[in-house]
């Protein structure tokens, strides 16, 4: 028998002594309990899916035996518990006492992790408040340069790699908005954001291509044709750069660096490598 299959059985028999104690009362009286039935009972409820009321039976041993070994392990599971109840909140505050309590704990990483995750977790559309994307930044940073050499570290860059793409695409929402609105130069500044401050997401080919569009419809066209000179460069197989190629050649233009705007600024830094 394996090891998870005796700890199961483990789990499992603790629960069943607890359940009988417990047979025709409403409320268990966790008082007559040990940390550790209480315990069992709680990973017993998150084995049968009931995360919440796993997470009110951890909570009963912290608050029972607030400085037993037994508390540490439950306020982190409580904190688990919680968030797979998608009590994000809870789970944040659950997380954040471990890491008050525990900083040199080997689970403060983990605690960090679920931390950074009730924030990530509730990024589902370009349409929410950014504010829990900037959130989420920051806490998968710590995750990252704080536990660099833990088993969360990777995930944790993944997840700040698609919550960075995720504030550029809100960027390129508004800047769509106002484009289809003819208000080139809103747009524009939203396209400039991206290309200075995300040119490493997914969305810098469409964001230069609809600079093209902005500058060309503004009368700006040196701006146009270096923004189609970085797209070429950069993006050549991309769907944006044909589509900018067609839209300036279409006008006898060529797609080169020309003029001195702030788009010849990131030609030179970002193509030839000129930083002063």
């Amino acid at each position: 028998m394996t090891k998870a299959a005796v700890s199961r059985r483990v789990i499992w028999a603790g629960a069943a002594i607890f359940l009988a104690a417990c047979a025709g009362e409403s409320d268990p009286p966790f008082e007559k309990f040990s940390p550790k039935e209480i315990y069992d009972r709680a990973e017993y409820e998150l084995e049968t899916s009931d995360p919440e009321t796993a997470a009110r039976y951890f909570g009963e041993v912290e608050r029972l035996y607030p400085y037993s070994e037994w508390a540490k392990r439950a306020l982190i599971m409580q904190a688990y518990a919680l968030h797979r109840n998608k009590d994000y909140e809870g789970s944040r505050a659950a997380a954040q006492r471990f890491i008050d309590f525990y900083p040199a704990d080997e689970d403060a990483a983990y605690a960090q992790y679920l931390l950074a995750l009730s924030y990530y977790d509730q990024i589902d559309d370009v349409g929410r408040d950014q504010g829990l994307t900037f959130q989420a930044l920051q806490s998968l940073r710590t995750v990252i340069e704080r536990y660099p050499d833990s088993e969360y570290a990777r995930s944790a860059i993944l997840k700040f790699d698609l919550a960075f793409d995720h504030l550029a695409g809100k960027e390129m929402e508004i800047g769509r908005f106002y484009l289809k609105r003819g208000h080139y130069t809103a747009a524009a500044n939203r396209f400039r954001v991206v290309v200075e401050d995300f040119q490493t997401t997914s969305h810098t080919p469409e964001a230069l291509h609809r600079l093209v569009e902005c500058y060309l419809s503004m009368g700006l066209v040196e701006d146009a044709q270096t923004a189609g000179a970085i797209l070429g460069y950069n993006y050549q197989s991309s769907e944006w750069y044909h589509d900018s190629f067609a839209l300036l050649t279409g006008q006898g233009l060529q797609l080169k660096p020309s003029g001195d705007g702030w788009l010849r600024t990131v030609y030179r830094q970002s193509i030839k490598g000129e930083w002063l």
